[in-house]
């Protein structure tokens, strides 16, 4: 078989969806196994409606995805003489004709053929009238009328069409814009797609395409339609399910690793395995898994899949994008070794990466704010001598990793003879300024030397203070 050539073709008429999303994934990943090409194609003939900031936005959500592409992107709208081009082809061969009714002759068609018990449709009118270009005339496919048309669909199945029901359906409008299935049927064939991988609403379009392609006596694609992604309630997705752009749940602190794991499973499956690496999805997806039956999209169970995602990645993929939020929040972080060791204390912790951010704040200022319930409760007289203790031993420390840290501790324990709550609680305080944080050894080696001992004697001076 030739090399696998597939294509996603948004139209900017808005963001990146969650279904397209995986329209677009299920199309780079089997690109991707195959070692084929994976082609971006942007469908902006509808000018009203396609906007630049669409584009940018759809751009900028397959980028945060990783979602890469080979060729493109292709415009629609710089492919015009293209679509006139194939056009003299099917005008040339006696596949397409020029058709000048107008549109109160067109409804009056469709009322006549309702009324006949038929399916509303144009009725060949001006088929045999070999009329040449005028204004206002359109172009039109002559659609065979006996016979079937068999979609071959390598996901669902066989699915039959009546040609009696498919009618000459246009190709130019009068405007000389190319319709939608005539522009995706010249567009595929002049860019080499041989798999369209798509949403299973196209199954209507793809009869008319396949005329296409034997009017233009050449090879069909591939066809495989995928089951729509539905909301908890079984309805087509939409807002009322929560937020439907990609970009909206990269803000929301979700791992885009986590959301391409999560967006394939809606419709295809590895045996039970949920848990899937970008790289094992490449190697392991093919169509034969993609199932028939909708995807239901799940809110929860998208939060513990980025949770997962969180815990299992390195520490400097969380940190990139964990930046964003960090910043957004008022602190100067950024990449390295602390940050990392931040990740570390919080990354089996946390739900999103907005989560983790919150959960960091206190590593990065210069000195903290102290609850003021914790630091009445916690931050006593009582605890100065083993503040004082632990910042003599801390200062004489050379390794501070979390095991070597667990020496001073034990000396001012006895020291005190405190147990170790009586003092990692008031010392959580001081380091934190709250009640609730990470492990306090993990707390230590990822504040540092430097940062914890100065905490330290700013909690003493507090103490003292009071």
């Amino acid at each position: 078989m030739d090399k696998v050539v597939t294509r996603f073709p948004p139209s900017p008429t808005g963001y990146l969806h969650v279904g397209g999303a995986r329209t677009a994934l299920f199309n780079w990943l089997y690109a991707r196994h195959t070692q084929g090409r994976f082609v971006l194609r942007i469908e902006d003939t509808d000018a009203e409606r396609s906007t630049q900031a669409s584009v940018d936005a759809i751009l900028e959500a397959l980028e945060w995805l990783g979602i890469d592409w080979d060729d493109g992107p292709y415009f629609q709208s710089r492919r015009m003489d293209i679509y006139n081009e194939y056009i003299g082809k099917l005008l040339e061969s006696g596949a397409a004709y020029y058709c000048t009714c107008t549109p109160e002759q067109l409804e009056e068609m469709r009322k006549m053929a309702k009324e006949a018990g038929g399916k509303p449709k144009y009725d060949g009118s001006c088929r045999e009238k070999g009329l040449e270009k005028t204004d206002g005339a359109v172009v039109r496919l002559k659609a065979p009328v006996m016979g079937t048309t068999v979609v071959e669909d390598v996901i669902k199945g066989n699915i039959v069409f009546q040609n009696d029901e498919l009618d000459d359906f246009i190709l130019l409008r009068s405007d000389g814009i190319p319709t939608y299935n005539y522009a995706v049927v010249v567009d595929d064939i002049t860019m080499g797609i041989n798999t369209v991988i798509r949403g299973d609403d196209h199954v209507n379009n793809t009869p008319r395409q396949i005329l296409l392609y034997k009017a233009l006596n050449i090879p069909l694609p591939a066809f495989g339609h995928v089951p729509m992604v539905l909301g908890n309630d079984r309805s087509r997705l939409s807002k009322r399910h929560g937020a439907m752009s990609v970009t909206a749940y990269r803000d929301m602190g979700f791992l885009p690793d986590a959301l391409l794991n999560y967006l394939v499973r809606l419709g295809w499956s590895f045996g039970d395995q949920e848990f899937f690496t970008r790289n094992e999805l490449i190697e392991k997806f093919t169509l034969d898994n993609v199932g028939k039956s909708a995807g239901i999209f799940d809110m929860e169970k998208l939060q513990a899949l980025n949770a997962d995602h969180i815990k299992a990645a390195s520490p400097r993929y969380v940190s990139k994008h964990l930046l964003p939020f960090l910043k957004e929040a008022g602190c100067e972080a950024e990449e390295g070794e602390f940050l990392d060791k931040v990740v570390l204390t919080l990354n089996a912790r946390s739900k999103t990466l907005k989560e983790m951010a919150e959960g960091a704040l206190f590593y990065f200022p210069d000195t903290v704010s102290y609850d003021e319930d914790a630091s009445k409760k916690f931050l006593m007289e009582s605890i100065l001598e083993p503040f004082k203790l632990l910042i003599d031993e801390l200062k004489s420390l050379d390794d501070f990793t979390e095991k070597a840290l667990e020496t001073p501790f034990k000396t001012v324990m006895e020291k005190t003879d405190l147990k170790f709550g009586k003092i990692a609680q008031p010392l959580r305080v001081a380091l934190t300024g709250k009640t609730v944080s990470p492990g306090i050894f993990e707390v230590l080696e990822a504040l540092g030397k430097e940062k914890v001992i100065k905490r330290l004697e700013k909690a003493v001076q507090y103490i003292e203070s009071r």
